[in-house]
């Protein structure tokens, strides 16, 4: 995502304390701000081309989509998760598309020729777009967590 660099000298102290709790927390905020804003981005009930971002029609794909922050707290994953009544894992055929023919009929014949040779063209990366969009609160929030998790020892 972004290089973080932190640098000083500790004049007056002998260490630092870490508090992880305050990391997590930030990574959390983190984490619901990049959702929040890729759920908006695929949140309109136009039907998408391709190339543009997914329409919602049944808004299962909207409330598969969650966050994750890791098990040591300096990682949040912003993933689509299967749900009730999720037969497929529908967000990966919309992200690689689907080519024509590539699932045969009963029959073994393929299926009839469009022209364009997808059956579902590859869709836009929201989740990118929507962390794109927020990179400078999502920075922010993750430097101020740091300052609140720093907590210097005195001598």
């Amino acid at each position: 995502m972004a290089d973080f660099k932190v640098s000083g000298s500790l004049q007056g102290f002998r260490g630092i304390d870490f508090d992880k709790k305050e990391i997590r927390k930030g990574m959390r905020h983190a984490g619901q701000d990049v959702r929040k804003a890729a759920r908006a981005l695929i949140a309109s009930k136009v039907r998408s081309s391709a190339g543009e971002n997914p329409g919602k029609q049944t808004g299962k794909l909207y409330r598969s989509l969650g966050y994750k922050v890791s098990r040591s707290g300096f990682m949040a994953v912003i993933e689509h998760k299967k749900i009730a009544g999720m037969k497929d894992f529908y967000w990966a055929y919309l992200y690689y598309g689907v080519r024509r023919g590539a699932k045969r009929r009963k029959d073994h014949k393929k299926q009839q020729a469009n022209g364009s040779g997808w059956r579902i063209a590859p869709r836009n990366n929201y989740i990118v777009d929507a962390l794109d969009a927020r990179r400078t609160t999502v920075q922010r929030t993750i430097a101020d967590s740091v300052k609140r998790a720093l907590k210097p020892k005195l001598r």
